[in-house]
């Protein structure tokens, strides 16, 4: 059974930074890419930053291009998502999905296959 296991969020000022932990378990981290996404009541789920399985391809949201990184260096089957610049626009659950394939679509939510169930992260100005 596929678990993944969001952790890290929290309530910060804004310009802070907050790292944001997914541990896979029940997969294979070298048949999947990772993606972050995140969403706000009333909204779609919307990419943050996606990872292929080799970690040597990354695709970020526009709004965070810059100031957020997705990175596997750390256990297997854990990726992080590095979060600085913190701004009021950022505060939403963050969710950490899996998908076993890579390509322009890895942006699409309903395409990942697995999904965490969720990480609060709070901003305030």
């Amino acid at each position: 059974q596929v678990q993944l296991a969001e952790s890290g969020g929290g309530s910060v000022q804004a310009g802070a930074s907050l790292t944001l932990s997914c541990a896979a378990s029940g997969l294979d981290s070298d048949e999947y890419s990772m993606g972050w996404f995140r969403q706000t009541p009333g909204k779609e789920r919307s990419l943050v930053a996606a990872i292929k399985w080799t970690g040597d391809n990354t695709v970020y949201g526009s709004s965070v291009k810059g100031r957020f990184t997705i990175d596997k260096y750390g256990p297997k089957n854990t990726v992080y998502l590095r979060m600085h610049s913190l701004t009021p626009e950022d505060p939403a659950v963050y969710y950490c999905g899996a998908i076993r394939s890579w390509g322009p679509f890895v942006d699409t939510a309903y395409r990942y296959d697995h999904w965490g169930q969720g990480t609060q992260v709070t901003v305030s100005s």
